[in-house]
């Protein structure tokens, strides 16, 4: 049988929620229904007729250079364009990176990962045969490094960080993502920062790029900060030798983004505008929906980024999979912590990927039903 994909487990209590009048208001995955940019959708258009040939694995120039200005203006990072590769949105890469990097140095056989993350990181070394081990985060939902063991670091091949973080909402600063990259080099393991949410990261985003850049791959997907999710791309960027070795070994597998596809990302990394706009819904959102659910004894001590809220109890700790179906009972779907490792599961996890007035939705059937979390 194959392993049970997570967010399946929630069927039943989608099913209990949709029975309210209105339907279910589905905050349990971070799936975009706000509109792509219109500049996307017409370079997606114009690149259709043109696409005849197979685009090439590595990506094209166009969106290889649309992504080198995209990291100059963010992140004030220099980068060249052997150092960007194209993936088919970000998720195939995290499944996939641990098995093409165990491939490359057979030697090294553990990954590691945030002890509350995207439950992909750990599959992907599970699917690879490979040991995932997370690692402990501190108060703030930061890895403590210096709970990984010397044992398991001499036998880690990558680890995996994420900010601003999926679920939590942290974000690190540079000198936390600087000594990431330290304590990773410094044991030859390969960093691979999941940078997919850094447009959220607030008013000074942060990269693990550097201008070295050895032993580090940064991924970057425009699902979030686009509302692209359904377009399937993204970018890896980093160490020159690893995103060659990358883009060569991913030829046999056929893992090409189409050449539409492309053309909208481009054209999308290439626009600022729509970014802020996105970002003031997300942050809209994240406000109205804390004052309300804090009234029914939920409150997020997770961080800043305005994407997700991470929810617990105000009060004793509570599971996170009971809270979740006394939500489900008014109508919610949020996702329990558990779902992103055992230290989560005490908390909900609620994507602001729904419109404003879906949430006033979930909130007027929550207030009428009197629940407390």
């Amino acid at each position: 049988m194959p392993p049970p994909y997570p967010h399946d487990r929630l069927d039943a209590l989608r099913l209990l929620a949709d029975t309210l009048p209105g339907g279910v208001v589905d905050c349990s995955v971070g799936n975009p229904i706000d509109p792509p940019p219109a500049a996307a959708v017409n370079a997606m258009s114009a690149a259709a007729a043109g696409a005849t040939s197979y685009p090439p694995t590595i990506g094209t120039v166009e969106l290889r250079e649309a992504a080198i200005a995209w990291i100059g203006r963010k992140f004030g990072v220099d980068t060249d364009i052997d150092q960007v590769m194209a993936c088919v949105g970000t998720k195939e890469v995290v499944a996939s990176l641990p098995r093409l990097l165990n491939l490359r140095d057979p030697s090294r056989d553990t990954v590691l990962y945030p002890g509350v993350a995207y439950p992909t990181y750990a599959m992907g070394a599970t699917l690879a045969g490979l040991r995932a081990v997370p690692v402990p985060l501190d108060a703030s939902w930061h890895m403590d490094l210096s709970k990984v063991s010397e044992s398991d670091a001499s036998r880690a091949l990558l680890l995996w960080t994420n900010s601003p973080g999926n679920p939590t909402a942290a974000v690190s600063d540079g000198n936390r993502i600087a000594a990431e990259v330290v304590w990773a080099r410094e044991r030859q393991i390969v960093l691979v920062a999941d940078e997919c949410y850094a447009e959220f990261a607030g008013s000074v985003p942060t990269t693990a790029l550097d201008a070295e850049s050895t032993g580090v791959l940064c991924i970057h997907s425009l699902s979030k900060r686009s509302n692209m999710a359904g377009f399937r791309v993204g970018f890896v960027v980093g160490d020159r030798a690893l995103v060659q070795y990358l883009g060569e070994v991913r030829k046999h597998s056929g893992l090409m983004v189409p050449a539409p596809a492309q053309a909208a990302a481009a054209a999308a990394l290439n626009d600022d505008e729509h970014v802020a706009v996105q970002y003031g819904r997300y942050a809209e959102r994240r406000a109205y929906m804390l004052a309300g659910l804090e009234a029914h004894g939920l409150v997020h001590d997770g961080g800043p980024a305005p994407f997700y809220l991470w929810l617990r109890a105000n009060g004793a700790p509570d599971d996170g999979w009971e809270i979740a179906a006394r939500v489900a009972e008014t109508g919610t779907l949020v996702a329990p912590g558990g779902l992103y490792g055992p230290a989560g599961a005490d908390h909900v996890r609620l994507a602001l990927t729904q419109p404003l007035e879906r949430l006033e939705l979930a909130m007027e059937r929550l207030d009428a039903s009197g629940t407390r979390a």
